[in-house]
């Protein structure tokens, strides 16, 4: 049984950071490139008064439910539901050291102005969004792997 309850959150919390990271990078991220620049900038703002902690606790919700699985299960489950715990954390180490220092700089031009080179910037932003889609996109099909495998996946585990 508690097996089956920890696949199930982190089955759960992989998708909800999955879903999330990609509504941005499909739809959040090309209304960013079509509204003029003082827009994006005072919209980019209020939504990281949000996103701060709910991507912070989706992210760790993904990261320990994978771990937890990777610690309650053996052989295959073990290294999927590890990849997919590492996968996570290369998610928050992505936002942590590569977009959160940029939406720094984008709070202070909201209410300054942006620098000559902002395009680049925010294409960097963009490229670091990108990419931790991505890791939370593989984390969350990791645990998919995990919980549709069936059997194959489960008999060198606990029974769950």
């Amino acid at each position: 049984m508690l097996v089956r309850t920890v696949r199930a959150f982190a089955l759960l919390a992989a998708g909800l950071l999955a879903g999330a990271f990609g509504y941005g990078a499909v739809n959040v991220a090309y209304a960013f490139r079509v509204v003029p620049l003082d827009v994006r900038l005072t919209f980019h703002t209020a939504l990281m008064q949000v996103n701060g902690l709910v991507m912070q606790t989706l992210m760790a919700l993904a990261v320990l439910s994978s771990l937890i699985l990777a610690v309650i299960t053996r052989a295959s489950s073990r290294l999927l539901a590890a990849g997919a715990a590492a996968l996570a954390v290369t998610s928050f180490l992505v936002t942590r050291f590569g977009n959160v220092p940029i939406n720094g700089q984008i709070k202070q031009w909201a209410v300054t102005s942006a620098p000559a080179d902002h395009a680049a910037i925010l294409q960097r932003w963009e490229a670091f969004h990108f990419l931790r889609t991505t890791t939370a996109f593989l984390a969350f099909l990791l645990i998919v792997l995990l919980v549709a495998g069936g059997d194959r996946f489960r008999k060198s585990g606990p029974a769950g």
